[in-house]
């Protein structure tokens, strides 16, 4: 049987969404403890920012950026201001004013607009039977958790229009990763997003509670850094090596993460609505995977 195209991608992309969904289940939690949207989200991502550089220090992947053209450098700093700053400032701010359920919802609809610009921009195609599996995919993140409706509040439109950039992030960083690697374009991400997000901070006159962080605070900064860490690695990992229509697909199941750790950890029990929604994951997901059609990635380049 012949190996599938897109096998390491997809693992990549599976670890990203159980990723995704521990980081959405404690998201909450941890933004309760920390206070503030704008300063947790900042302290977070600082803390990836700091982890990637040493990162690329260690794997001597700063080499790359010294060979860098201009136009590379410009997309690298469209995937710091578009991706790395402003939605996550928008969407924590959302995700204080409304349900992890209805954020976690509306953030994966993330693959509907990657669908709508990775087709016409990127030439990315989809098999009708893999638009299936979509299709069953998006409608078993409807089933989850108890979903009550949309309240069209302000908390909720920040978080769509969080991932709607999120979204055209996705497409600038796909022609980025074809002569970049996946870890330079993690880490200027990360770098460049954090560093705007701390300007941001600053002005609003938030820095200095830095110092005023307790143990308890600081734990929550480093879980949730460790998290976001794992997350945009495998991300980028797995947007290198294969469409971002697929990627963002297998995203979705992320939901399902969060909705079963819930389950486990706070109601103790898994309604009937959310076992019809774990079959329509599984049948969707087999989908996309098994009837993705190919489309030319280029190969990963050495350090990725």
């Amino acid at each position: 049987m012949p190996k599938h195209p897109y096998a390491t991608a997809t693992t990549l992309a599976l670890a990203t969404a159980a990723i995704s969904g521990a980081a959405n289940f404690l998201n909450k939690s941890a933004l309760a403890a920390v206070q503030g949207p704008i300063f947790f989200t900042t302290m977070k991502n600082g803390a990836v920012a700091v982890a990637l550089i040493g990162i690329v220090l260690m794997s001597r992947q700063w080499r790359e950026f010294f060979h860098l053209r201009r136009d590379q450098w410009l997309r690298l700093l469209l995937v710091g201001v578009i991706g790395g700053s402003l939605p996550f400032a928008l969407f924590f701010t959302g995700l204080a004013q409304t349900s992890a359920i209805n954020a976690s919802l509306i953030h994966k609809t993330l693959v509907l607009w990657v669908v709508v610009l990775a087709v016409p921009l990127l030439k990315e195609r989809i098999s009708w039977l893999q638009g299936l599996g979509i299709a069953a995919v998006f409608s078993a993140n409807l089933l989850v958790g108890g979903f009550a409706g949309f309240k069209f509040n302000a908390g909720e439109l920040m978080i769509l229009a969080a991932t709607l950039l999120w979204a055209v992030e996705n497409v600038i960083a796909k022609r980025t990763l074809a002569d970049v690697s996946s870890l330079t374009v993690a880490s200027a991400r990360m770098v460049i997003g954090s560093a705007l997000l701390f300007v941001l901070l600053t002005w609003r006159g938030e820095a200095s509670r830095i110092p005023e962080l307790n143990a308890a605070q600081w734990g929550w900064v480093a879980l949730s850094g460790v998290l976001l860490t794992g997350y945009v690695l495998t991300w980028y990992a797995a947007l290198k090596r294969a469409p971002a229509t697929y990627v963002a697909t297998l995203l979705v199941p992320a939901t399902l993460v969060t909705n079963v750790l819930s389950a486990v950890f706070v109601t103790h029990a898994i309604p009937a609505r959310d076992v019809q929604a774990i079959l329509l994951f599984v049948l969707g997901t087999l989908l996309v995977i098994r009837f993705a059609r190919t489309t030319k990635i280029p190969a990963p380049s050495p350090v990725t």
